[in-house]
């Protein structure tokens, strides 16, 4: 078997080396092909992350990748939203590369170049399972079951490669656990090496966990972010923004306290939902929520009491979330292992991007500050890896692709946007690595009402340009301001230091081909 490996392998380069005609950035040498398991969440933040940030949750799962690899500390997405970020992944090419700019009014071309498809070429067996979210059907994948949508946390629908809808009985994040094992077992070729996508809705609003967690943490109490309050004083997009926790978290829809008398905005949308429940998961629902709605409409809560309860409320319904996230990687973490695959596979965990859990008053994602920027990404590295420990360089999502075309042996295409993270896999510091990263977020007017944006980040810095109905810039010395509390933009002292960003950041543009830009003055 071993020697049909081996000749496996060198079809596998022979394949890769005609691939679209591209040069080799970097060519990576091995004697067998390496497997490649890429876990992605929705909306899973570092502060939720164990590994991370010890403050609120435990991640036992999710930290044995770092443990037994790297941690990315300086991780970020190139467009802070659930499609552009997976469109800027799976073509290795920022928004306006891809042209996947919002959630919205875009619908992914599906015929253009994507990683899958150039593994897939060049002999490798390619699978998805769960959340797609790009419009278009995948291609590129010899199996795939994706999620209508946003998908439903329980009893989902899922559509299949004959594109019939068929509806699973349980709860989304299992089930795409027992999909992707499944495949893993049975529907691939196990002669040949594989890529394996693995999407969860989890943790996307509304935040609904298994009936099984649902008494989970309801001991526990979180105080608010010390920025909470925050007036947005010199930031007159933050305070235009509507994804408040105070003002814009739906009691019914997001928090679950439904009453017969009871509407909102977002109520409809919560009764749909609770339409999918079975019998059993509704009898286990009523009675965890009808004591917490019934205390709740009880007490009346206003001002810091009302923001305290919310804030609670939504912690608690994350983690419980998130538990399940967490075990689930773990089974899947005990099959490779059990199946003498780890060995000879990366497994990625990444988020699409970060999220919001009550800094600057917030939730959910969309701006360029750090908190939804900033995304979790570990890597457990295959033998003959053996850098462990944090990788502290600038990296960004359009970085995926071209890493694992590279370990994979693929030739990675010239005008890719992103760069192979390979050479920080094997402990090295490339003295030519990027000093400044890109963003670029284009959906308004939409939900959460979040103005169009664009900007640099460096090590220290970042500059940010809103735009479209606003023409206003920001300036954070991220290493004095961690919070992004004070913009700095129109201070004397700092004018050198906005025109080197500037500069920095029409070079990124131009590199990039936005046709976006502003013009130096």
């Amino acid at each position: 078997m071993k020697t049909d490996r081996l000749m496996l392998w060198s079809g596998v380069a022979a394949a890769a080396g005609s691939l679209c005609g591209c040069a080799s950035k970097t060519a990576v040498a091995t004697d067998k092909p390496l497997n490649i398991v890429y876990i992605m969440t929705d909306d899973h933040t570092a502060q939720m992350m164990s590994c991370y940030d010890k403050r609120y949750a435990s991640t036992p799962n999710l930290d044995r990748l770092a443990n037994e690899g790297v941690r990315f500390t300086n991780s970020f997405v190139a467009n802070s939203l659930s499609g552009p970020s997976r469109a800027c992944m799976v073509t290795g090419m920022h928004s306006c590369g891809n042209g996947f700019y919002d959630n919205t009014n875009c619908v992914f071309d599906n015929t253009q170049r994507t990683m899958p498809k150039m593994l897939q070429s060049a002999g490798y067996q390619t699978a998805l399972v769960g959340k797609w979210h790009l419009e278009s059907l995948p291609t590129g994948f010899d199996y795939w079951e994706i999620l209508p949508g946003q998908g439903s946390y329980y009893n989902p629908d899922f559509i299949t490669m004959q594109q019939d809808t068929i509806v699973e009985s349980g709860y989304l994040t299992s089930i795409i656990t027992d999909k992707s094992i499944e495949w893993l077992e049975n529907g691939r070729d196990k002669d040949k090496p594989f890529m394996l996508m693995v999407h969860h809705k989890a943790l996307h609003r509304n935040w609904m966990c298994d009936t099984c967690n649902l008494r989970l943490y309801e001991d526990k109490t979180f105080p608010l972010p010390d920025n909470f309050f925050d007036d947005y004083e010199g930031r007159p997009a933050a305070a235009a923004q509507e994804m408040s926790i105070m003002k814009d978290m739906d009691v019914i829809y997001d928090l679950k306290m439904r009453g017969d008398d009871r509407h909102s905005r977002l109520s409809g949308g919560y009764e749909g939902i609770l339409g999918r429940l079975n019998a059993e998961q509704r009898k286990a629902w009523d009675d965890f929520y009808n004591p917490v709605i019934e205390d709740f409409y009880s007490r009346n809560l206003e001002g810091q009491e009302l923001a305290e309860w919310k804030f609670n409320r939504y912690m608690r319904d994350y983690m419980k979330t998130l538990k399940s996230l967490d075990d689930e990687v773990g089974r899947l973490l005990d099959y490779l292992e059990e199946n003498d695959l780890l060995d000879n596979t990366l497994v990625v965990y990444a988020s699409d991007q970060g999220f919001y859990m009550g800094e600057h008053g917030w939730f959910d994602k969309r701006f360029m500050y750090e908190e939804s920027m900033h995304t979790p990404l570990v890597m457990r590295l295959p033998k003959g890896y053996e850098r462990r420990g944090d990788v502290e360089e600038l990296v960004q999502n359009i970085d995926y692709a071209p890493t694992f075309l590279e370990i994979a042996g693929v030739e990675v295409p010239e005008d890719m946007h992103g760069v192979s993270l390979l050479p920080l896999l094997r402990g090295e510091h490339p003295s030519e690595w990027r000093d400044a990263l890109y963003y670029h977020f284009y959906e308004y007017p939409a939900e959460h009402m979040v103005k169009r944006h664009y900007g640099v980040r460096t090590d220290r810095w970042k500059l940010i340009h809103f735009y479209n109905d606003i023409d206003h810039w920001e300036l954070y010395d991220l290493q004095n301001d961690p919070s992004e509390m004070h913009n700095l933009y129109g201070e004397e002292k700092y004018a050198d230091t906005v025109q080197m960003l500037k500069a920095r950041l029409l070079a990124l543009q131009e590199q990039y081909n936005d046709p976006i830009r502003f013009e130096m003055e």
